[in-house]
């Protein structure tokens, strides 16, 4: 005969196994495009643009059963972030243009996971890098976290927002730039690219132009439309991405995004002219 305790016990595991069910069918149904699109997902939706919200997301059922078993986690196979706390600075307008579009520049990204190296394109991309220039210099991205890694469907790691909710700006908005890159032949954007993210929902002209400080590396290659201002190319740490892709991700419904599950915290950001 079978226990209360027995019987509790079984119930608890049949509840958790429909909420996996759930949620593993509602990532399904969201298509994966809008994880870029999600730049500023809290204002977005505060704006009723509800098609910018996130994918990725686990949704539906009641998660708040202590009898229910919890997924474990991999271990994290990152360091702890140094001292500092994310910036907080926000500005009106576009900084004044002051990279030289004929000089080459790089930026460095020095993270609890690694050390990433990307050659950015100022000739292609003035307008971006001359931004990741000026932020990086504000130390801007300092001590951020990267807030959302995608494993299904397209893979990169979006990175840039010092609130790490996916919400954050740096108070302007930059102009969609290299978008005919001939590297994004069949609407693929290659391993090793480096492009922004911004609030463009494939529909009205109204919201191209609104990149901002949001960026994503992407560590495999990944069929996205050309609407992506591509302004860089990983030359050190694919290993690294890597690394961070492999311990996966988990939804976070407080936010939108699927955080990765390393600690992925952009410690100090760089641009020099090389």
């Amino acid at each position: 005969m079978v226990s209360s305790d027995q019987r509790r016990r079984q119930l608890a595991r049949e509840k958790y196994e429909r909420q996996q069910q759930r949620r593993a069918a509602a990532r399904r149904k969201h298509k994966r495009r809008n994880v870029i699109v999600a730049a500023a997902v809290a204002v977005a939706l505060a704006a009723g643009a509800a098609a910018y919200a996130s994918v990725g997301l686990a949704g539906g059922g009641d998660t708040t059963d202590a009898a229910a078993p919890s997924p474990s986690k991999p271990a994290d196979p990152c360091g702890k972030p140094a001292p500092g706390a994310p910036s907080k600075e926000q500005w009106k307008k576009e900084p004044a243009m002051s990279v030289d579009t004929s000089a080459a520049y790089a930026m460095k990204l020095q993270t609890t996971c690694g050390d990433i190296g990307i050659k950015l394109d100022a000739a292609k991309a003035p307008h971006t890098v001359n931004s990741f220039n000026f932020l990086a210099g504000e130390k801007f991205f300092d001590h951020s976290k990267c807030h959302r890694l995608v494993d299904q469907g397209i893979y990169v790691l979006q990175c840039g927002d010092p609130t790490g909710t996916g919400a954050g700006t740096p108070g302007y908005t930059i102009p969609d730039e290299n978008l005919k890159d001939p590297r994004l032949k069949g609407d693929i954007y290659p391993a090793g690219t480096v492009a922004m993210a911004n609030r463009y929902d494939g529909k009205s002209d109204k919201t191209r132009n609104s990149g901002g400080s949001q960026f994503f590396l992407v560590y495999q290659d990944s069929k996205l439309p050309p609407n992506y201002t591509p302004f860089g190319t990983v030359t050190e740490g694919m290993d690294v991405l890597k690394k961070i892709a492999a311990a996966g991700s988990t939804p976070d419904q407080a936010t939108g995004n699927t955080a990765p599950n390393a600690t992925v915290v952009i410690d100090r950001a760089t641009v020099t002219k090389t």
